[in-house]
């Protein structure tokens, strides 16, 4: 007998079937048993006599028969809840020791630690693992937005030769007898290929040795980067985003309504068009709003993105805003300084729900203007020796922008920390479990 999954029982009624999943609860009453099974498709129950003792979580094969339950038992929150299995045989595929804590309730109320040391376990519970559907539709979504663009995707490397953008947030790795680094962006990559499929797209792993725990950040993180080549200005960067995050929320909706629910999550709100402000302009808005005078800070703080985030939502309607015209020299080498006031490049950053979700913007294509750019921010060539062959053979007016996976799915669901949005966080204190200091 081929194995049946459960949301295919459903219109079964009468049938004999043969169900695999997990237990997911347990209670006997004596001789009657009542399991609750799971698999990738939803939880059954499941009635009998006599069965062999089974904990939760345990791995299991059921044969029985599809009965309708009494009406008085119908369970609405399932989509099985008109029907149970008659179990006639069961079989422990693979027994679960004694769980640690409960897995049958709502939520997993325990501290964030103690939910990442029993990953493997918790990663089961239901509002885990709707977590990474929604996650997963995102990056999906990502994808087929960009595709329907006529976009290629690529895979760039983990591993580079030099730190192009700057920063001593990087991770030296040793490499044979070299020593090399973690990508902190695929950006050079994505760049060059615009030079031979004019529009790329990639779902990287990134790297960031940012010495800090927040609780929006990651030392390795999911990038989806996006680049295309013949753009008229940054605006065109600005509007390709808007499309993508719009087919993004669009996804979401429709395919993860059920994941939305658990965590009473609603997306984020947005006016017909994104707002857009430049740097300056939010700036004057937050001390016109809080006194805090940040007009000539080069960057806005996190304070002042939930206090920008705050103004769109009440001022635009919209829980989304670009952000434009970022300090050039805070910039990496490759920005498009604006003509008109060259202080100030032609950069963008999307701002959702009080916290930055991607940067992008307009880059230089001019091969002489890369160079003069190289030796101002104290690069050496020879570290980016292919992004600037690429350059030198032309390159069209270029742009782009990445988009960070975890904070969308983090800001969509509400989680608390961005932990919550990552299967398995890497951070200063963690690499699956918890790092303790080597004494000599």
């Amino acid at each position: 007998m081929e194995r049946a999954l459960i949301n295919e029982t459903i219109p079964r009624l009468g049938e004999k079937v043969r169900l695999e999943g997990w237990i997911n609860t347990v209670r006997d009453h004596g001789k009657i048993t009542f399991l609750d099974l799971r698999d990738r498709t939803g939880i059954i129950q499941c009635i009998g006599q006599n069965l062999p003792k089974v904990s939760p979580e345990s791995a299991v094969e059921i044969i029985g028969l599809i009965k309708a339950r009494p009406e008085k038992l119908v369970n609405p929150k399932l989509s099985t809840g008109k029907i149970e299995i008659e179990i006639q045989d069961l079989k422990i595929l693979s027994p679960a020791a004694e769980l640690p804590f409960d897995m049958g309730q709502e939520d997993l109320n325990m501290e964030l630690p103690v939910l990442l040391d029993y990953r493997s376990l918790t990663l089961r519970h239901k509002k885990q693992r709707a977590i990474f559907k929604v996650q997963a539709a995102i990056i999906q979504a990502f994808r087929e937005a960009l595709i329907k663009k006529d976009f290629t995707e690529f895979q760039a490397p983990s591993i580079i030769s030099a730190v192009p953008e700057g920063g001593a947030e990087v991770f030296k790795v040793k490499y044979f007898d070299y020593e090399v680094y973690l990508s902190q962006s695929p950006q050079l990559y994505k760049s060059l290929l615009v030079g031979i499929f004019e529009r790329v797209f990639s779902v990287n792993h990134i790297f960031r040795a940012e010495p800090s725990v927040t609780t929006r950040h990651l030392t390795e993180a999911t990038s989806l980067d996006a680049e295309f080549g013949f753009i008229d200005s940054w605006q065109d960067v600005q509007d390709l985003e808007e499309y993508v995050v719009r087919y993004i929320f669009s996804e979401v909706q429709s395919k993860c309504s059920e994941e939305l629910a658990l965590f009473n999550a609603t997306l984020p709100k947005m006016a017909e068009k994104i707002p857009v402000i430049k740097l300056r302009e939010a700036q004057e808005i937050i001390f016109t709003r809080t006194g805090r005078d940040i007009r000539q800070e080069k960057d806005l703080a996190p304070e002042d993105e939930r206090e920008i985030c705050l103004w769109a939502a009440e001022e635009k309607g919209s829980d989304l805003i670009f952000v434009s015209h970022f300090v050039t020299k805070k910039k990496p080498f490759y920005v498009y300084p604006d003509p008109e006031d060259p202080t100030y490049a032609f950069s963008v950053d999307l701002l959702g729900r009080g916290v930055e979700w991607s940067s992008g913007g307009q880059r230089l294509n001019n091969y002489q203007d890369i160079l003069k750019n190289v030796k101002e921010w104290g690069l050496k060539e020879e570290d980016i020796a292919l992004y600037l062959q690429s350059f030198k053979y032309g390159i069209p007016p270029l742009g782009g922008f990445a988009l960070g996976a975890e904070r969308i799915t983090m800001h969509i669901l509400g989680l608390k920390n961005i932990r919550e949005a990552s299967l398995f966080p890497r951070d200063m204190e963690r690499v699956d479990i918890r790092l303790t200091s080597k004494k000599e």
